[in-house]
């Protein structure tokens, strides 16, 4: 179908559409200009090609943030999250895969942002890529790279550095990227710490529905404090969660949550630890994740001329050199689950009894 003729143009439905009147169109500078106005003091601002290691002409239509967010839902690694884990190797149909657990952080940060006056699109690009640093397996990934580099696999380091570099992002949507996790630095931005909220938020939430739903843990777990004032369901507790950043916020004049209220989330996501996390079948599995990226980095470091692209050149890395082992851990951890332990099983001879299971109920 080529759709329906209307004069000089085409039109997608052969019925009667919708108009718009006579638009008045704004072009990417008017943009940035009427944002300007309506942002808060703090929030950053989205001037011409923005801060980027290469420089670039602005676009006509979006701001620089809008691209970035463009680019990275456009990208490859942000298409691997969906095969990768969140919590549960081998997810079930309703559990959340990294790539779901990257949109509700962006659904959670955008919530705040808007409320806040903040640069929504700033916090869409920071929450949607995120997570693309994280190696297959889940966090576990982390433990088993870690050795090889030398400062260490930190998926928030890692995805800023090394698996978006090559997108030319914005400064402060890599910083927000990089500074994520509680354990970096503050964020340069409001938006990055939006999203450093807003990633811990969604993750204790969900992990502890999708725990729920698989019968590994009772919603009576939680303090009786924390159900008291969270709630037992996901949709109770993100509101709970989401509305004290709000406020905090504005009666702080920094992102903040009030200490009531992030003492329940520090709860909610202990017992996530204690009951989830750090089970027995958890740590089994986060086992068997490292032992075969460890054979996978290890077997691609002895055999560089394996690794895609790698005589593109004409020749690959020196086998077992820094530069091979650095050039194994970057394919080993862009991998999605199913094909790291395809690539083991294949490439490896790896016993499949030896690769992770679906953790289940039992």
């Amino acid at each position: 179908m080529a759709g329906t003729t209307a004069g000089a143009v085409r039109r997608a439905h052969s019925d009667p559409t919708p108009g718009v009147g006579a638009p008045f169109m704004l072009g990417r500078e008017e943009r940035e200009a009427a944002e300007d106005a309506a942002l808060a003091a703090g929030a950053s601002r989205a001037i011409g090609a923005g801060r980027r290691a290469v420089e670039e002409e602005p676009d006509d239509w979006r701001t620089c943030f809008e691209r970035d967010r463009d680019r990275i839902l456009h990208s490859a690694a942000f298409r691997r999250l969906a095969g990768k884990t969140q919590v549960f190797v081998h997810p079930a149909d309703h559990q959340r895969t990294r790539l779901t657990h990257a949109l509700e952080v962006a659904q959670v940060a955008t919530a705040i942002a808007r409320a806040l006056r903040l640069n929504v699109a700033l916090v869409e690009a920071i929450a949607l890529g995120h997570d693309c640093g994280h190696g297959p397996g889940g966090h576990a990934s982390e433990d088993a790279l870690g050795p090889y580099v030398a400062e260490g696999y930190d998926h928030a380091v890692w995805g800023a550095d090394v698996v978006l570099a090559g997108l030319n992002l914005c400064a402060e949507t890599l910083d927000g990227v990089r500074c994520h996790s509680w354990s970096r630095p503050a964020p340069m931005t409001a938006e990055g710490e939006v999203v450093s909220w807003a990633d811990r938020i969604a993750y204790v939430c969900h992990d502890f529905e999708d725990a729920v739903a698989a019968g590994i843990v009772d919603p009576g777990v939680l303090p009786a404090d924390v159900l008291l004032r969270c709630g037992e369901t996901r949709r109770e507790q993100l509101d709970t969660f989401v509305r004290a950043v709000v406020t905090s916020t504005a009666r702080d004049g920094h992102v903040s949550m009030d200490a009531d209220t992030a003492e329940a989330l520090a709860q909610m996501r202990a017992a996530n630890y204690r009951h989830i996390y750090m089970r027995p079948a958890s740590v089994a599995q986060a086992s068997a994740v490292i032992a075969v990226l460890r054979a996978l980095v290890e077997h691609f470091a002895d055999h560089p001329g394996r690794l895609p692209g790698a005589r593109a050149d004409g020749g690959a890395a020196r086998a077992g050199s820094e530069a091979a082992l650095r050039a194994a851990v970057t394919y080993v951890g862009g991998m999605t689950d199913r094909f790291a332990f395809r690539t083991a099983v294949a490439d490896l001879g790896w016993d499949p009894a030896r690769l992770p299971v679906a953790v289940d109920a039992g």
